[in-house]
């Protein structure tokens, strides 16, 4: 469990690719991985990925060819900046909102806007996740933990203060770059259980 709040940057230093896996390696701080061991959970641009190998200056990880797949992953390459948090420990103050690190699924950056101090991004809306996306509801992008500003029936907007823009990749994104996102975990059981009621209502079963 994550909570999209980045400890920093980190750097994709090798991929190698096979029929059944893709590993990668990422360059990060000794201060992330002081007490990082084999097996433990990192998020990488928001997604979930177990460490097989540790030092005090890069981890690997590998992943399936399907997450691969359905993630940025898909194209990234040797010299990438990547998000990274470490999983959240339960007994520290909980901020951002609840992360799972499952990617639901890629968009494309449309526009990007200085506002004063704020930088305003705006991606194509995934129609598919219509109900999860929402007016001051959470959302993660590339694992940020970022609060929707606004919608419309073709996009969402998001708002980066001058903290998250240089302390994440997001703040270096041009016009047309995709990013990976997670809908909100609340609004998403929220959605399947007001679904399992119409599917109910209709059926007179309730």
């Amino acid at each position: 469990m994550f909570t999209g709040l980045i400890a920093e940057q980190g750097i994709v230093k090798e991929i190698r690719r096979n029929q059944q896996m893709i590993q990668l390696t990422f360059q990060a701080s000794n201060s992330i991985l002081s007490d990082y061991n084999i097996g433990d959970s990192m998020a990488v641009n928001g997604v979930c990925l177990t460490a097989i190998e540790v030092s005090s200056t890069f981890f690997k990880a590998e992943i399936m060819p399907e997450t691969f797949q359905r993630t940025t992953f898909s194209t990234v390459k040797v010299g990438d900046r990547v998000n990274l948090e470490r999983a959240v420990l339960m007994m520290q103050r909980f901020e951002g909102h609840f992360v799972a690190g499952h990617i639901d699924t890629v968009t494309r950056l449309i526009k990007k806007v200085e506002n004063q101090n704020a930088l305003v991004l705006t991606f194509a809306y995934p129609t598919k996740y219509a109900g999860e996306i929402i007016p001051q509801g959470s959302i993660a992008i590339n694992g940020v933990s970022l609060t929707v500003t606004e919608t419309t029936t073709a996009s969402f907007s998001v708002s980066l203060i001058p903290h998250s823009k240089s302390l994440t990749n997001l703040g270096n994104l041009s016009v047309g770059h995709f990013v990976n996102i997670e809908t909100d975990m609340v609004g998403k059981y929220v959605k399947a259980q007001r679904n399992k009621f119409e599917m109910y209502k209709e059926k007179d079963l309730l």
